[in-house]
């Protein structure tokens, strides 16, 4: 997916070097390379890729195209516009894939016992644990968007997902759904609770609009917090 992604896991040493964890973390590899393979928008050959160029039948295609497809579509309407799969008219739903695979790979760990566990992917967190374990919660440092390498808040996390969506790490990336404009302004939005699918929504849903996605996010969705910056 064209970012770095690291796996760490807590516990007794005999618990996280255990073949079941060491078969859960390769397995958590895997499936992200699985969803690359899929979803890749870098890779001529990828199932998104040739099904965009009517190169691959539906009947054929992996079903996670058409899982992806329906989440896209249920997060353009939450949102009520301000997340969106298609720029410049082309469809591209990576900005939902990413939160969707690394809580894909993150149920291969969950099923390890006694250990607790967190991926990064690029700086979007998921965080758990096993069965029988007790965990302590992860603290996960915000940086200040215009001060690079500086925290500028934390937040635990025990369980669920945290996504920061913004401009200061790949520029103006991000445009308004509403009218194709470039979101070029410093900045960022952070938002943490059960989902990191979700989570990655919201957070560039804020960095949109805040004030709009502040309003339905608070009112429909307490379950996640937010911190725009």
């Amino acid at each position: 997916m064209g970012m770095p992604v690291s796996i760490h896991l807590r516990g007794a040493r005999g618990d996280v070097e255990s073949p079941d964890a060491r078969t859960a973390v390769a397995q958590a590899f895997s499936h992200l390379s699985r969803v690359d393979d899929v979803f890749s928008t870098w890779r001529v050959d990828s199932e998104l890729m040739r099904s965009s160029r009517g190169d691959l039948d539906a009947a054929d295609a992996h079903p996670w195209l058409a899982e992806v497809s329906g989440l896209c579509a249920l997060a353009h309407l939450r949102t009520g516009g301000l997340f969106s799969p298609y720029h410049a008219g082309a469809y591209d739903p990576t900005g939902l894939v990413k939160g969707w695979a690394v809580e894909g790979a993150a149920r291969h760990l969950a099923h390890v016992p006694r250990i607790s566990f967190c991926i990064n992917a690029g700086g979007d967190l998921v965080a758990g644990f096993g069965p029988g374990h007790d965990p302590s919660p992860w603290t996960i440092g915000i940086e200040d968007p215009r001060h690079t390498g500086r925290v500028a808040a934390t937040v635990e996390l025990t369980c669920g997902g945290l996504a920061t969506s913004g401009t200061a790490a790949r520029g103006a990336h991000l445009r308004d759904p509403r009218d194709g404009a470039p979101i070029s302004r410093p900045g960022s939005a952070t938002v943490w609770g059960p989902s990191l699918l979700w989570a990655d929504v919201w957070a560039t849903a804020l960095f949109v609009d805040p004030a709009v996605a502040t309003q339905t996010l608070e009112g429909e969705h307490p379950a996640y917090r937010h911190l725009v910056l």
